[in-house]
């Protein structure tokens, strides 16, 4: 019944994220925001809607270790399983300038939310840091895309996605609909995973780290690879970059907000430095300064198997 209730509210998170982002983004259109903007920051941040909701059903629960296996875990899976396959199928290069602007601000984020844990806690302070830091950028990040929306490549590839003939009422429709979706989802991830850690006697942090980071991945997962095979790779990896970055401010500062937690030794001495090893190998892959970034074939691969390595520690952690 658990396994049960983990797989059916991941299917009500994929369904849910896809319905609400395109309600979203039809509703943003209707009211002539640029869809540079809607790009970046509903598609983009949208897409980490499962994320936010679980975290936040688990600091309501008083789970804060499953949350933050959430938030360090889909980072994780996003840059090692989703571009790592995705470049896999089709190399990506990067021709955004806005996105390129993003790696350095993900990097320097990630030691920045670093230095808020090294004390071992995640506590109210760090989480209304955390959540200002995203406000700033979310508005960093629209003056960037106003600025940039006449010339910016990212641009053309987010008109192909958006749908033009959806109304406001059927845009308004989609996006309660999803919402709502998205919170029975969540529910049901939250009570199914903390059930699941109990009975198999694991942490609920390892139990985020694995099922329900990979099941809140895989929006972006789909959203990544069907965008890389449609030719439009800045979508791809400004998908990933937005949610990272969201998971990272959003998704880890809710839950210290609502139940302040001491963190597992284990976040900060495996999992927290394997996160931040892959976002400083994404940046040096993807942005060393040539004239067109790309992320072959050769990187993907590296980012696969660096994630495959991963998970089979988590694997022995569980069974030790």
């Amino acid at each position: 019944m658990d396994l049960g209730a983990v797989a059916l509210g991941i299917i009500a998170l994929v369904w849910g994220a896809d319905r609400f982002v395109l309600g979203a983004a039809g509703v943003a259109r209707n009211l002539g925001v640029s869809t540079l903007v809607i790009g970046l920051v509903i598609v983009g941040f949208g897409t980490s809607a499962p994320e936010l909701l679980v975290s936040a059903m688990a600091g309501l629960a008083g789970s804060t270790g499953l949350a933050v296996g959430n938030a360090l875990g889909s980072n994780i899976a996003n840059i090692g399983l989703v571009l790592g396959t995705t470049a896999l199928i089709v190399p990506l290069a990067v021709h955004s300038g806005v996105i390129k602007r993003e790696f350095p601000v993900l990097l320097l984020m990630s030691f920045g939310a670093l230095l808020l844990l090294l004390d071992g806690e995640l506590g109210r302070v760090d989480g209304v840091i955390l959540l200002t830091t995203l406000v700033l950028l979310i508005y960093w990040t629209v003056r960037l895309a106003m600025r940039e929306r006449d010339h910016d490549p990212l641009q053309a590839e987010v008109v192909e996605e958006i749908p033009e003939t959806l109304g406001m009422g059927a845009a308004l429709l989609w996006l309660l609909l999803g919402l709502v979706v998205l919170l029975v989802g969540a529910r049901m991830v939250v009570w199914g995973a903390v059930n699941i850690a109990q009975a198999f006697g694991v942490s609920e942090v390892i139990i985020g780290l694995t099922i329900v980071a990979i099941g809140t991945s895989l929006p972006e997962l789909a959203a990544s690879v069907m965008g890389a095979l449609k030719g439009e790779p800045d979508l791809a990896i400004g998908n990933v970059v937005g949610s990272n970055l969201f998971n990272l401010l959003g998704v880890l500062g809710l839950p210290a907000v609502i139940h302040p937690a001491v963190l597992d030794s284990s976040v900060l001495q495996r999992d927290y430095p394997v996160m931040l090893a892959l976002t400083v190998a994404l940046f040096l892959l993807a942005y060393n300064w040539r004239r067109t970034p790309r992320i072959g074939r050769s990187g993907g691969l590296v980012l696969l198997g660096a994630y495959g390595a991963y998970m089979t520690t988590l694997y022995f952690a569980m069974v030790s």
